[in-house]
């Protein structure tokens, strides 16, 4: 019988305008370190994660953030790994239109990821969302309020590359609040 034993110990900081995290893994093997630390002040956030494990002598995750937020628009940047940069765009146009726009870059494949995306409220009760990337993906959606906390969501993921070989998504939701 092969008995893995292992422990956690985890520690935490906050404060106003700061929040620190490191989480130890035991393992016979060797500990993992894990941390996280993340600043804001006046809408500008700040955050880096990483592990390292020690039995390897080795840094397994290394990844940045950066985000700016106001009322109405908000932007996030990151770099994981130094491999994986993204970034993302949300903007409230209006009370009835929201937009955002995704990218991602991988190095190594050189892979490029887009994708846009847009909410309408109809009215208090209902709204219409649709969403595309650069893969041909393309999703749309509708939600209804039925009465307080009671909302229903219809919606469908069509594959725009293979519109008639199937593997298409539909979906139904119904959100209930306590």
């Amino acid at each position: 019988m092969n008995r893995k034993k292992s422990g956690k110990v985890k520690t935490a900081y906050k404060r106003e305008f700061v929040n620190l995290g490191c989480d130890v893994d035991f393992d016979f093997a060797g500990p993992t370190i894990h941390g996280a630390a993340v600043v804001g002040y006046e809408g500008w956030l700040a955050g880096y994660q990483m592990s390292f494990d020690t039995a390897k002598s080795k840094m397994t995750q290394n990844n940045f953030a950066v985000g700016y937020k106001t009322g109405d628009f908000q932007l996030h940047t990151n770099v994981n790994d130094g491999s994986e940069f993204g970034g993302s765009i949300y903007q409230k146009v209006s009370d009835k239109l929201e937009t955002a726009v995704n990218l991602a870059w991988t190095a190594g494949s050189n892979s490029t990821r887009f994708g846009i995306a847009a909410k309408y409220q109809l009215d208090k009760d209902a709204s219409i969302s649709a969403k595309v990337n650069n893969t041909s993906l393309v999703g749309v959606g509708y939600t209804q309020s039925l009465r307080p906390g009671i909302k229903l969501t219809l919606s469908a993921l069509v594959d725009g590359k293979s519109i008639n070989s199937g593997g298409h998504k539909l979906g139904l939701g119904l959100e209930l609040e306590a």
